[in-house]
This record gives structure tokens, C-alpha cells and sequence, in this order.
């Protein structure tokens, strides 16, 4: 007998002994049947489900217990969890739950690097539910303090307006070093996210760099397009083999971009062999970003069934740091675009190109070390249906011409933005700098109320190698001297099949010394009342005309 105790009370003491042992053994056995089964239930590990608690502990030693085990599922319930950076494990599929959302802690503390979910060398992971990840991110909106060459121009535009240059900076910028990223992947292979929804991130919502085999499936990211600076969707950088599918992604900054730069100590790598397909993405900056970081490559890409919706730009294609973009094929996407506050970048443009050396793109003297002008070239754009406030421009530089686009059954719907100073389209569809340029079957259509600034459907300058084939369209202006089409230096271009608008007076013009071999064969110009006029530099003979009506 315990001394002191009746036989009454020792006998209830090793009955409730008896009763404890029973409970721990049931437990360690549904923990040991979890894990068996390759289960890691983060409440069983300590986190609560309570926002108020900090949970990073308690899912990093599920995290840490699933990726000893062999592999398995760490399993977040219906809850709110916050947490700090998590780092992820080879194996492992982070799931969470209908209902079930990880914030990302607004304390910088609680992040030992620039991301809330961290993958490094890893292989076989997943990230995937009917949960959300949230961010939490927080912004202030106040008057501009920073001087950013790359928006100067519109930051100009907006003064001489009279536009307050108000904007959104990013809570605590002043001091605060850690803005991170909801998923950052770092030399990764066999990485699958799906259906989870991503919000608020207060930079780029994911990023994964020098990654290999990579699908993105049933995604929904979100962040504010008012004031989300920094906080883009999905960012691959140096990645190959990666497919983004049947996702929605709207954001302050890009939906979707793709780099070729260093990155935590590695080399740029090529961004290579990609597909987009079924999503809808919306942008305050640029819903498709091929990145002006690109220092190697972003080649062989196939982007298909998607829709962009309120952005600022559609599509952009932008070269600054000696890069290539090459075996680009887009096709059957809607495009909307419009003007967004003058801080972002874009003018409403839904579809543009660009090749800069980086100084050039500041307005700076060129760097003794800059690498030369990179390179746009074999780039298919096909069935297209857009609306713009901006003009499509495409172009080249005057020492690396676009080579080898085509623009294929395009409708463009050009329209204005009425806000002062703000409306910069001049041209619908302006080329610069370009050879073996293909454009067929594409019509511009401009809209009501009309631009004082707009001129012509068409203006090719500095391109060899030109083939307009099925374009309908007129001058922005009736019965004015604007011509449709203007060629201005321009060698070996052929005009075939083509329609002019009522109203039209001058179809095309020709300009520049240098044009020459210019055809028009089988078009229908009945309604122009002059077919095609050269200007006094221009030789004669430049132009022949035949079979057209």
C-alpha cells in the first residue's frame, strides 16, 4: 500500500494511472497509425488553429517529422494559422484544407529570409488543398519620395497634368528589410501547386529560380491592383519545363514573368520550354512579362486560352541586360487594357515590345561593362482579340532589329484614355526596327470619342523584309490626309490582299530615301481615293501596284 493512503484511494490513484497510460498509449498509437499512413496533422504537433498563435514551431516539426519519416502529407485542418518562414523538405506535400489559412506573420522577426514557404535543393514536393495562404501585406499611400527612372516619363506626364504624385509604398519601407515571398523554390525539381488560393503577398507571390519540372494547376492569386507594388503572381526565373494551367491571377504588379537572372549565388540560366494555358490574369503593370531581366535566355514558350482582363499592359516583351527571347508562340487570348495611375508601369499598351541596354532605359550614359542590345526574334502572335487605350508597339533596336515576328489575325480596338496628358497613342500599331516582319489578316478598329493625337492604323519604319497581308483599316480621322499605312524607310515590303476603310483619302504613304521595292498586288482600294502617295525623297519606281481595285 502507498503510505498515508487507504486502500480505497490507492486503488482510484492506479485506476487514474491506469486510465492515463491507456490515453497516451492511444495516442502514440494514432500518431504512430498517422505517420504509418504518412500523415502529419500540424495539431498534433502543437498548433492550435488560433490566428493569435504563433504556429511556426509546431508545423516546421511536422514539416521536419514528414520529410524524416520518407515522405508524406503534413496536413493543416480548418484553422487559421500564422507563421514565420517555414522551410520545406524533399517528399513532402504541404496540404491544406478547406478552410484552413496560413498567414504569413506581419512581425519581420518571424522570418529568418525572404520567404514564407522555403524550398532549397529539394525534390518531389507539393503545395496543394483548398486553403489560402495569406500575406497580410500593408501599404501606405502617400506622396512620392523616390526617383524612378523607369517610370519618369509618366511621372512627367502626370505633373504636367496636375495629378498629385501620390502612390502606394510598402508599410514600414523606410526601415523594414524582409517583404517576403509566399513561395520561394530554389534549385527544385518535381514541384506540383495546386488549387490553393494566394493572397496578399507583399512581394512576389512566387518565385522559383533554377527549378525543373514545375506545375502550377488550379492556382488563385490576388493582390491588390490599387496598392500592390512589388507583388506579383508567379515569377520563374532561370526554370525549365514549366507548366502554369486553369489558374486566375490578378495583380498589383505583373501576373506573370519570366527571368533569366542570378539569383541566391547562382548564374542566370536560360527560362526554357514553358507553357501557359486557361488562365485569366489581370495586371496593373503587365499581364505576360517576358522580363527586361534577362541576362541568357527565355526560349521556347506556348501561351494559349487565356484571357487578360483590367491591365495595364497585356503582353510585353522587354530586353534590357543582353538577353534573348526567342520561339515565342501566343495565341487565342482576349486582351483589355487601360491606363492605371502613373507609377505603374504601361500605358494601356496590349501589346508591346522592347529592346534597351539598361542605361538606355534610365535615360543614362552608357556603362563601360554594359553588354550589348539582346535580341527578340522567331515570336508568333496569332488570334487575337484586343482592346486598348494604348498603342501596340513593337519595336526593336537600332542595333538588334526584331526579327522574324508575325502578328496573325489580330482585331484591335483602339480607344482613349480622356485623363489629360495621359493619352500617349499616336499610331494603333507602330513597328520599329525590324526584319522578316509578317503581319496578316489584322484589323483596326478606333473608337468613339476619338484622340486629337491619333493618326494612322499602321506605321512601319526601318524595317526590311515587311509582309502586310488581309489588313483592313483606315486613318483614326475620315476624309483627313492621314494615310492607313505608312511605310517610312522601308526595304522589300509587299502589300497584298488588303482592304481600305470608307473614308479613307490616302491609303498608304511612303516615306524615307532609303525605301524601296515596295509592291501592292491584289487589294481592294476602291474606297481610298488615292491608292498610295511617295514623297519627294522617295525614288521613283519604288513603288509598283498591280492588280489591285
Amino acid at each position: 500500500m502507498i503510505e498515508g493512503m487507504t486502500m480505497h484511494a490507492e486503488f482510484l490513484v492506479r485506476k487514474m494511472l491506469a486510465s492515463l497510460a491507456l490515453s497516451v498509449f492511444v495516442l502514440v498509437s494514432v500518431l504512430s497509425a498517422q505517420a504509418s499512413a504518412g500523415i502529419f496533422n500540424v495539431r498534433d504537433y502543437g498548433a492550435t488553429g488560433n490566428k493569435a498563435d504563433l504556429a511556426t514551431q509546431s508545423i516546421q516539426k511536422a514539416i521536419d517529422a514528414c520529410g524524416k519519416s520518407g515522405g508524406g502529407e503534413v496536413y493543416l485542418p480548418a484553422g487559421d494559422y500564422t507563421s514565420g518562414t517555414l522551410h520545406l523538405r524533399s517528399h513532402v506535400r504541404l496540404y491544406l484544407d478547406a478552410g484552413a489559412t496560413l498567414f504569413g506573420s506581419k512581425a519581420e522577426a518571424d522570418f529568418t529570409t525572404d520567404a514564407l514557404l522555403l524550398g532549397e535543393d529539394l525534390e518531389n514536393i507539393s503545395i496543394e488543398g483548398r486553403g489560402t495562404i495569406d500575406g497580410q501585406s500593408e501599404y501606405d499611400w502617400r506622396m512620392n519620395v523616390i526617383d524612378d527612372g523607369y517610370i519618369r516619363d509618366n511621372q512627367k506626364s502626370a505633373e504636367a497634368a496636375g495629378i498629385p504624385l501620390m502612390r502606394s509604398f510598402p508599410k514600414e519601407m523606410d526601415h523594414r528589410k524582409i517583404y517576403p515571398h509566399m513561395i520561394k523554390l530554389v534549385r527544385c525539381k518535381d514541384i506540383r501547386v495546386a488549387g490553393i488560393s494566394i493572397l496578399h503577398s507583399p512581394s512576389w507571390t512566387f518565385y522559383p529560380y533554377d527549378c525543373d519540372r514545375l506545375r502550377i494547376d488550379g492556382v488563385y492569386i490576388h493582390t491588390d491592383q490599387k496598392y500592390g507594388v512589388w507583388a506579383d503572381g508567379i515569377d520563374p526565373n532561370s526554370c525549365r519545363d514549366v507548366i502554369i494551367a486553369n489558374s486566375t491571377i490578378e495583380t498589383g504588379d505583373d501576373a506573370i514573368v519570366f527571368y533569366s537572372t542570378p539569383e541566391a549565388g547562382g548564374p542566370p540560366k536560360a527560362c526554357e520550354n514553358i507553357t501557359v494555358t486557361n488562365c485569366r490574369l489581370s495586371s496593373s503593370s503587365s499581364a505576360i512579362k517576358f522580363c527586361d531581366g534577362n541576362q541568357v535566355a527565355v526560349r521556347n514558350v506556348t501561351i494559349s486560352n487565356c484571357v487578360i482582363t483590367h491591365s495595364n499592359r497585356g503582353i510585353a516583351f522587354m530586353v534590357y541586360d543582353g538577353g534573348v527571347v526567342e520561339n515565342v508562340v501566343i495565341s487565342n487570348v482576349v486582351i483589355n487594357t487601360h491606363r492605371f495611375d502613373w507609377f505603374w508601369w504601361g500605358n494601356g499598351d496590349p501589346i508591346y515590345f522592347t529592346v534597351q541596354r539598361r542605361s538606355e532605359s534610365l535615360g543614362l550614359p552608357l556603362k563601360p561593362d554594359e553588354p550589348p542590345a539582346g535580341a527578340i526574334r522567331h515570336v508568333i502572335l496569332r488570334n487575337i482579340i484586343a482592346h486598348g487605350q494604348g498603342s501596340c508597339l513593337i519595336l526593336g533596336h537600332p542595333n538588334s532589329w526584331l526579327d522574324d515576328v508575325s502578328l496573325e489575325n489580330i482585331k484591335l480596338f483602339q480607344s482613349t484614355d480622356n485623363t489629360p496628358g495621359y493619352d500617349k497613342a499616336v499610331h494603333a500599331m507602330y513597328f520599329h526596327y525590324a526584319r522578316n516582319l509578317k503581319v496578316k489578316d489584322v484589323q483596326v478598329h478606333w473608337e468613339k470619342p476619338e484622340s486629337p493625337k491619333w493618326q494612322s492604323a499602321m506605321y512601319f519604319q526601318d524595317v526590311k523584309g515587311l509582309k502586310l497581308e488581309g489588313f483592313e483599316g483606315g486613318p483614326a480621322k475620315a476624309a483627313s490626309d492621314i494615310p492607313a499605312v505608312v511605310l517610312d524607310e522601308v526595304e522589300g515590303a509587299a502589300i497584298v490582299d488588303s482592304t481600305a476603310s470608307s473614308g479613307t483619302n490616302v491609303y498608304l504613304r511612303v516615306k524615307g530615301a532609303k525605301s524601296q521595292n515596295i509592291s501592292l498586288h491584289g487589294n481592294e482600294l476602291h474606297m481610298a481615293h488615292v491608292p498610295y502617295q511617295a514623297d519627294k525623297d522617295v525614288k521613283a519606281g519604288t513603288v509598283k501596284e498591280t492588280g489591285s481595285y
